[in-house]
């Protein structure tokens, strides 16, 4: 079962991060083009894609989180392991697609805010060039 679980949560995390890719695909691309203007951009636009997925999973799938339906909770001679019944299924989802977007989300929010400055420095810097001519 927790094998099974696993496998749900890190094709949920793909899956929520493949959307996620696809609709900023399209302004990531307007964005580094804007910046870089040169073909390295698509690079970068691809390696930005990459970064969302592995954030996207890395979040969405928490190894350490799922270890209480493999483990006891305590070390003590009582200690049970958690049962992994519906409700616990349903949680588990959430949690993961929640995390999913959290992590992505995070990541795109920095990557906006670099952008953004990159963006300001490319502006200042033809502004300057426009003045000279």
């Amino acid at each position: 079962m927790f094998i099974t679980l696993l496998a749900v949560t890190f094709i949920i995390a793909l899956a929520v991060s493949f959307i996620v890719a696809r609709m900023f695909s399209s302004p990531i691309n307007k964005i580094l083009m804007r910046i870089i203007s040169d073909e390295i951009s698509n690079v970068w636009s691809k390696y930005l894609k990459f970064a969302i997925y592995v954030v996207g999973i890395s979040s969405g799938v928490r190894i350490w989180e799922l270890e209480k339906y493999i483990t006891p909770a305590r070390r003590t001679d009582d200690a049970v392991i958690i049962v992994l019944n519906s409700d616990r299924w349903v949680l588990e989802v959430y949690r993961t697609i929640i995390g999913t977007l959290q992590g992505v989300a995070w990541m795109l929010l920095v990557f906006f805010i670099f952008a953004l400055i990159a963006y300001v420095i490319v502006r200042i810097s033809e502004g300057r060039k426009t003045k000279e001519v």
